[in-house]
């Protein structure tokens, strides 16, 4: 199979982070935003853009897509219920894009409590505060919140319980770069279940 260039390689996960790094010194903003699928309890989908905050490589092909949110919202809910994800990753200075499907675990350890610390004292008001997808009276109560919390929590408020991350592990990843007359490059890594070996193919564009 002819695949080498941008798409060399043995490890999807290598790949992907190699892509990114390249998106950064390029996209103008946000090169890590990806936009995330779920369902619902009636199969009905729902998709948002998120961002991603790491891409986890942990050698012989095995890795994961991380990213952080309320467990509560709409999607942490689905997300929750279906155990399954998928998102797409596009640059339009690339002219490249990711397309991920998989199983979802929790990352609510300690990985998630660093990752919460990280963030600006505001930041992490602002995700205590707010009781993500549910109806809101007003913007002045939300701030309302925000204010109580600050004064109550100071400036080291910890992760709550219902605020975390995601890990999406894949089973099938594919990596889809512009070309000329439409004719795309397209290789689509797939495999039955986490854990077992890859498959490469080429993609029709």
């Amino acid at each position: 199979m002819d695949r080498g260039g941008i798409f060399a390689g043995d490890d999807p996960f290598v790949i992907a982070q190699a892509w990114l790094k390249e998106a950064e010194g390029s996209e103008i903003n946000d090169p890590n935003a990806i936009a995330l699928a779920t369902v619902d309890a009636g199969g009905m989908p729902n998709v948002r853009m998120v961002l991603l905050k790491d891409i986890e490589q942990e050698g012989g092909g095995e890795g994961a897509f991380v990213f952080y949110t309320n467990y509560g919202s709409a999607k942490g809910r689905e997300i929750t219920a279906s155990g399954k994800a998928a998102f797409v990753m596009h640059w339009k200075s690339l002219h490249r894009q990711i397309r991920v499907r998989g199983e979802v675990t929790r990352e609510d350890g300690p990985k998630a409590d660093a990752y919460f610390d990280s963030r600006s004292l505001k930041s992490r008001l602002g995700a205590i505060a707010s009781r993500q997808s549910e109806p809101l009276d007003s913007r002045e109560s939300l701030m309302m919140r925000v204010a109580g919390l600050t004064l109550s929590d100071g400036l080291h408020p910890k992760r709550p319980s219902f605020w975390g991350g995601f890990r999406i592990r894949p089973v099938e990843i594919e990596f889809w770069a512009d070309g000329a007359f439409r004719l795309h490059d397209r290789f689509r890594w797939t495999r039955s279940a986490v854990g077992q070996p890859w498959q490469v193919s080429r993609l029709s564009p």
